[in-house]
């Protein structure tokens, strides 16, 4: 047996997406800072540069360009996989309410943990960037009442579906696609060609974003060298910035390994009295495999095996939460969400009352159940987080820097959260499905 020689071994671990990222960042951080002796006057851009420039208008247009379709299509996809009213009226109540409540305990612990460490304070925020040009913001944090606030949100979620896609309004989008989900699976029969044809769309709309992730080195390269000469020409403060970055990117790795190591595992005992240790070592090859697709999708098949077969969920509620969950249920991206709308509030020197912060939790659970499960997906959500409390979009560019390392943990602790929630589920269905299925034997 023939075994792969130390270029072969070289070129496998150079086709890794994250590696790629990482080497297009240190080759765009180390050209913008030997490179360029001096600002470039950006009246009178040398040609080279407009050309970089351009390389990041089309990865960010590219990016933009799909947000839409993907969130509208993905998340009719993960509800019209309920398949029947029956199962949606045995397991719809239980698994949604376990889903909001565990993504709301990730951003409630994020939000809580950011408050009281925040260490990129050390740093003061970067003028340039807070000298960058205002958002428009969706809702106006600052009015200071919550009444208005909420019939700003209600506004913006009950919305047309055409105007809500065409005006990039993603919680619109979110409402609609949730709504016309919903009802496709209480009118439509299971063979209907409208779930088929709802799922083939978005496979297409996946393949297509796909081709895009794979321009991310590229992307992420024009993003460096620009952002790099950008700091270094509004005082020099990149070695401040760049400590900022890895201080929120420590904190997020922090947090969501505390999530995913003792808040799953406690809730999974407390319903199920499964031991922690023997919870971790019975996801492990799901986790694996997550952490290495950053893919929650990808991950299915594995976690459909490993539910049925180790966990010994039984296939029905198996079958019904974790597809759903896929789509639906990410913990550690709404986490993500959180602490990065702080972080660049403070980076770009955009206060936050405590409207800002309700917003904050609010949005960061819809954009969470609107992202679908594949490598870097959150970032389509995130511009929503940032929008509602008024941080440029510009700011998804900063994140899209640390994005990859910070994905794959992420996705590993998403499909810790749909396996514990199938779990859950599992166990408080099982009472319920018992008397149904009495019922029906007695009929």
């Amino acid at each position: 047996m023939m075994h792969p020689g130390p270029f072969s071994s070289i070129l496998m671990f150079l086709k890794n997406l994250t590696v790629q990222v990482l080497l297009a960042a240190g080759l765009g951080v180390v050209l913008a800072l030997l490179v360029v002796d001096g600002p470039i006057d950006k009246s009178a851009p040398p040609t080279w540069y407009e050309f970089i420039l351009l390389l990041k208008t089309l990865f960010l247009s590219a990016l933009r360009m799909l947000i839409a379709p993907m969130i509208f299509f993905s998340l009719i996809a993960g509800i019209a996989s309920i398949g029947s009213v029956l199962r949606l009226k045995t397991l719809g109540a239980t698994t949604f309410s376990y889903y909001l409540g565990t993504t709301g305990v990730a951003i409630t612990l994020g939000l809580l943990a950011v408050f009281l460490v925040h260490p990129w304070t050390a740093w003061p925020p970067a003028p340039q960037l807070a000298e960058a040009d205002v958002a428009v913001r969706m809702i106006d944090a600052q009015s200071g009442s919550l009444m208005v606030i909420l019939q700003q949100f209600l506004s913006l979620a009950l919305t047309n579906p055409f105007t809500a896609l065409v005006e990039l309004n993603i919680l619109g989008i979110v409402t609609n696609a949730f709504l016309i989900g919903l009802a496709m699976v209480i009118v439509l029969p299971s063979e209907s060609p409208v779930f088929v044809l709802v799922h083939d769309v978005n496979q297409v709309i996946i393949s297509v974003l796909t081709w895009v992730i794979r321009l991310l080195p590229i992307g992420i390269f024009a993003i460096l060298f620009d952002f790099t000469l950008s700091v270094q020409s509004g005082g020099g403060q990149f070695e401040h910035i760049l400590s900022q970055l890895l201080a929120f990117g420590g904190l997020v790795i922090g947090l969501t390994l505390f999530h995913g190591l003792i808040v799953l595992p406690t809730i999974a005992w407390w319903f199920t009295r499964r031991s922690p240790m023997s919870l971790l070592r019975d996801l492990a090859r799901p986790l694996i495999v997550a952490f290495s697709t950053s893919s929650s999708a990808a991950t299915l098949p594995v976690s459909m095996r490993t539910a049925d077969e180790i966990l010994k969920v039984r296939n029905g509620t198996s079958s019904f939460v974790l597809p759903l969950g896929a789509t639906m249920n990410m913990d550690g991206t709404a986490l993500f969400e959180a602490v990065a709308a702080v972080f660049l509030a403070y980076l770009f020197d955009v206060p936050l009352g405590p409207a800002g912060i309700v917003l904050v939790f609010l949005m960061s659970m819809v954009a969470s159940i609107g992202a679908p499960g594949m490598p870097s997906g959150s970032m389509a959500g995130m511009q929503l987080v940032l929008l509602s409390v008024g941080i440029p979009l510009e700011a998804i560019a900063i994140l899209l820097v640390i994005e990859r390392p910070l994905d794959t943990i992420r996705t590993s602790i998403n499909v810790e959260g749909d396996l514990v929630g199938a779990l859950v589920v599992d166990e408080l269905t099982a009472e319920h499905d018992s008397t149904d299925q009495a019922q029906v034997d007695v009929r």
